[in-house]
């Protein structure tokens, strides 16, 4: 009698045991949630904070790169603009590849849903009160000599006379915008981008009011190209380098 209750004992925990594995591995626990494969992530907040907000900032400002937090370069890249760069990258810069097909690690769908994100979640169509945008891409050849003046007139009461930092109107001090080291970093592109959009975290107008008072206007197509002509004309071929090359 004793040797039968001890085996339907037995029995009866190795039945326990059986249906308890089966909804609960060794070493995890029944109410833990399994984390998804990467290709599975769909959520635009959870996608931006991990490929995107280290360079551009946690609220989409204040990074290393361009504002995406900007009504104004969301209005002017549109979506498929910033799909396409998330996807493959901006060649010679920090910017890399997202997309798989281009060597990074998100899907198509993931892409376009971080585009589609940005710009629900920082886009404002009254931003630009019925202004006409520039082209985001250049649609006129720049010429560095009217560059030049133009930087004068438009931008070098923040900027400096010779764009190598100043004091803006608001009392943040400017960086320099022809150091090669900063010129490698970015492509006629972004400086393009930044032009026409501004920083407005940074006190930085747009390309409607780069001139103030009486003289107000914005910047003419023509006018931002001949300024980002003249900015890229400072690049080198070896930024960074210390020593003179020996031929």
């Amino acid at each position: 009698m004793k040797t039968r209750s001890l085996i339907l004992c037995a029995l009866a925990c190795a039945a326990t045991l059986a249906t308890a594995g089966c909804k609960n591995p060794p070493g995890k626990s029944g109410t833990q949630q399994e984390t998804p494969r990467p290709e599975q992530v769909v959520d635009f907040p959870t996608l931006y904070a991990e490929n995107c907000a280290s360079c551009h900032g946690v609220n989409g400002q204040n990074g290393a790169a361009i504002s995406l937090a900007n009504p104004v370069y969301i209005a002017a890249a549109g979506v498929s603009n910033i799909q396409h760069i998330t996807a493959v990258g901006v060649p010679h810069t920090a910017m890399p590849a997202f997309a798989k097909s281009s060597g990074g690690m998100l899907t198509d769908q993931q892409i376009a849903i971080i585009a589609q994100g940005i710009a629900a979640t920082w886009g404002k169509p009254a931003a630009l009160a019925g202004a006409t945008l520039p082209s985001y891409v250049s649609t006129t050849t720049g010429e560095p000599t009217r560059g030049k003046q133009a930087f004068t007139n438009l931008c070098a009461r923040c900027h400096g006379a010779d764009a190598t930092g100043g004091k803006a109107e608001n009392g943040a001090i400017t960086g320099s915008l022809i150091d090669p080291a900063y010129l490698a970093l970015i492509s006629d592109q972004g400086l393009r981008s930044i032009v026409i959009s501004g920083q407005p975290e940074q006190g930085m107008p747009d390309w409607r009011h780069h001139l103030t008072g009486s003289a107000a206007r914005p910047m003419t197509e023509q006018e931002i190209a001949d300024v980002v002509s003249w900015l890229t004309s400072h690049r080198i071929a070896t930024p960074g380098q210390p020593y003179q090359q020996h031929q």
